[in-house]
């Protein structure tokens, strides 16, 4: 297949149909026949009433898009081209676990016909779609890899909630086994995207740049985390001196913070496992992966330092980042858990959050109600020795000061890990911490 034989006929499926395989199959499907599958039925049946738990495809986009869903590997079979949208997880000893795209890999095996091409978007470490995923399929197949079936890589970009770079506007870095190949794919997001396509010089290169785009992030956020250490015990906010350092032109404005997520939080041990397989050490990366996984923990001690003898917190917010309601390797659960062990019982609440996969994730029994029913709940009991606000999501922006001094008892305090609260006038008195 070429780029010139692409035509709205052309089967597209997405393996796939979270943040990144949805949005993605949404997109090919106003240009190609795509099929999105998924093995959640239950995230298929939800689809199919227009519900989109991810929040990243509006219901009445969903509804009116000609994308057809399922739960069969059966439905697309001797289709054109595959997109593998399949979670790359780190298991608990942070080692890459392919397990999900191994799988997906074995079940499209048998479905390949000669002049197929498959095309991984998942974050993988270089290497991990020619020497990985190329054998399973040709061994599931009975076809050749670069003769009767070929391979492209595509790395996604998506950033949950982020509604200026979608998929339909970002550059499309592409990559296919052929030069041939590499037009096809060409064709394909270029269809979908404003933002036009970068052909990489190779799979592994293509592979390599999405696992640096994390990685050089984490990098930077461990960087500021670090100095934000330093300065606590200084007595210095960080956030002042960053408004300060940010009036030079080129300083690289991060913030401090959770780092979390399945992208920035796990990328850099896909680069970190692969650098030690030739015998590298990837000093700076995983320094950087230390600092930032055990900033949960800092933020629980600095917290505690200020409030003598336990009693109840309350977190405002769960989720790994403001406005969305994606759970996953969210390290608010670190800094709930650094205060539980200092004697603290924790109350959690986000209304972005699912209440049954807080339970399941974390353990964590989110307060229902609005924000509203908190704090008046707050109220009958005293209020809390102190509200953390880990999540700046904009139901909390939009709090009052009134109604967050209600949340406190006399004495308590409002400790603002993002620094959302700093431009508010808080009553004389009331204790406010921040980074």
């Amino acid at each position: 297949m070429t780029a010139a034989h692409l035509s709205p006929d052309t089967k597209v499926a997405v393996i796939g149909l979270g943040y990144v395989g949805l949005p993605l199959a949404v997109a090919l499907a106003k240009h190609f026949k795509t099929t999105g599958l998924d093995i959640n039925a239950r995230r298929i049946d939800e689809l199919r009433k227009g519900i989109d738990r991810t929040e990243e495809v509006e219901p009445e986009k969903l509804k009116a898009s000609s994308l057809h869903v399922t739960s069969s590997a059966d439905e697309i079979k001797d289709f054109d081209i595959f997109v593998v949208t399949v979670p790359t997880p780190v298991d608990e000893h942070n080692k890459p676990d392919l397990s999900p795209v191994r799988g997906a890999t074995n079940m499209i095996a048998p479905l390949l016909k000669k002049g197929a091409i498959v095309v991984y978007e998942s974050t993988v470490y270089p290497g991990v779609t020619e020497e990985v995923c190329g054998p399973l399929l040709e061994k599931g197949s009975g076809l050749k890899c670069g003769k009767d079936f070929f391979l492209g890589y595509s790395p996604e970009r998506i950033n949950p909630g982020d509604r200026e770079h979608t998929v339909d506007r970002i550059t499309k870095v592409i990559a296919g086994q052929t030069p041939a190949v590499t037009e096809t794919l060409a064709g394909l997001y270029g269809a979908v995207t404003t933002g036009g396509v970068f052909r990489a010089a190779n799979i592994r290169a293509a592979e390599a740049a999405k696992v640096i785009e994390n990685a050089q992030r984490d990098i930077n956020i461990a960087f500021v985390n670090e100095v934000t250490m330093i300065f606590q015990k200084l007595g210095i906010s960080v956030y002042d001196v960053l408004d300060a350092a940010g009036t030079k032109w080129n300083f690289l404005n991060f913030k401090p913070g959770l780092v979390g997520g399945h992208c920035i939080g796990v990328d850099p041990f896909y680069l970190a496992e692969r650098a030690k397989q030739i015998n590298h050490d990837p000093a700076i990366i995983l320094s950087g992966r230390k600092i930032n996984d055990g900033m949960g923990d800092f933020i629980a001690e600095r917290i505690t330092a200020q409030v003598q003898g336990g009693g109840r917190m309350l977190v405002l917010g769960l989720t790994f980042k403001e406005n969305v309601p994606d759970l996953r390797n969210s390290k608010v659960i670190d800094v709930i858990r650094g205060l539980e062990r200092r004697g603290f019982r924790v109350d959690v609440h986000d209304p972005m959050a699912d209440v049954d996969e807080a339970q399941h994730e974390y353990g964590v029994d989110l307060k229902t109600g609005t924000l509203g029913d908190v704090v008046a709940a707050a109220q009958e009991d005293g209020g809390y020795d102190g509200v953390v606000a880990a999540v700046t999501h904009n139901d909390y922006a939009a709090l009052t000061p009134s109604e967050i001094v209600a949340l406190v008892k006399p004495g308590g305090i409002i400790a603002d890990i993002k620094g959302m609260w700093r431009g508010l006038k808080l009553p004389e008195g009331v204790r406010r911490w921040t980074l």
